[in-house]
């Protein structure tokens, strides 16, 4: 137990913190350091992402707490996951633990009362909807075109029966689940046959002619904003990358937009005439 990293120094805070102060910074942390925001290195987020939810589960109860500030890890004791880390139910989520509670009131859950400024529960994000497992909300799924996910649509459905208008916000991820109250509804979405994205990024993928790579030019360039012209220098390598701002999809949290990228690749004529077969020689002799 000695070798463990301190409660307050994982968390962020000073050991005179107040419970909201606490509180405060647990929800930062558990956001920022959850394995699903860390696929590179998922085994050392899960790792920092326990110790936090240890942290929180120790510091958030007086009495435990109290103990820690006395005596260490060693005051600490048990199981810090045994109480269940919101007050209640308990699950697993891949390999690491987390917990939750469906009754009323605060109840220890420290993502109490948050308002993320969206339609998104943030449960369903991160916890894939364990909030909402006892109280049976429908769930249904609803695929959507790509340009339909980067600039947001409003969709007519029918829900049992009944048709009503919902609204998909700019930006939405493959996969994602969208919190109406009464259901939860899953989005698809189509790949395009152009474009690829990543976040709100877009990257596509133009193809010029050598001459236009040798001399440098305009080019349009295809955007989900429509064309975009662009102009390249002389001597244009193949694989460039040009970046367009603001020309990416629409950011879901917060404003504005990302950036598209454009690689260019280089078309090599593939049949030249007398000329042209002299006019490469001649570079060929200058190694260009």
């Amino acid at each position: 137990m000695a070798s463990k990293t301190d409660y307050y120094d994982i968390l962020g805070v000073s050991k005179s913190a107040s419970a909201d102060e606490i509180k405060k910074a647990y929800r930062k942390q558990a956001l920022e350091w959850h394995p699903d925001k860390h696929t590179t290195d998922k085994e050392a987020a899960e790792k920092r992402f326990k110790e936090i939810n240890e942290a929180y589960q120790i510091l958030s109860d007086p009495q435990k707490r109290s103990a820690y500030d006395q005596f260490g890890h060693a005051g600490a004791g048990g199981n810090p996951f045994a109480g269940g880390g919101f007050g209640g139910q308990q699950g697993r989520y891949g390999p690491f633990s987390y917990s939750y509670t469906t009754t009323g009131g605060d109840g220890g859950n420290p993502f109490a009362n948050m308002d993320f400024g969206d339609p998104f529960d943030i449960f369903e994000q991160f916890f894939g909807g364990g909030m909402r497992a006892q109280q049976r909300v429908p769930r249904y799924s609803i695929q959507i075109d790509f340009m339909e996910a980067v600039k947001g649509v409003e969709k007519q459905v029918s829900i049992n029966g009944k048709k009503r208008k919902i609204k998909i916000p700019a930006g939405i991820d493959e996969g994602s689940r969208i919190n109406f109250n009464d259901f939860i509804l899953s989005v698809n979405i189509k790949p395009s046959t152009i474009f690829e994205r990543d976040g709100s990024d877009i990257y596509v993928n133009v193809s010029i002619p050598f001459s236009l790579a040798a001399l440098g030019g305009e080019i349009k360039v295809p955007s989900v904003w429509g064309d975009v012209k662009i102009r390249l220098r002389v001597g244009t390598p193949s694989g460039s990358i040009v970046r367009l701002k603001d020309k990416g999809a629409s950011k879901l949290r917060g404003s504005g937009k990302g950036d598209e990228y454009v690689r260019l690749s280089v078309k090599v004529p593939t049949s030249l005439t007398k000329e042209q077969k002299k006019f490469v020689e001649e570079m060929k002799k200058e190694n260009l």
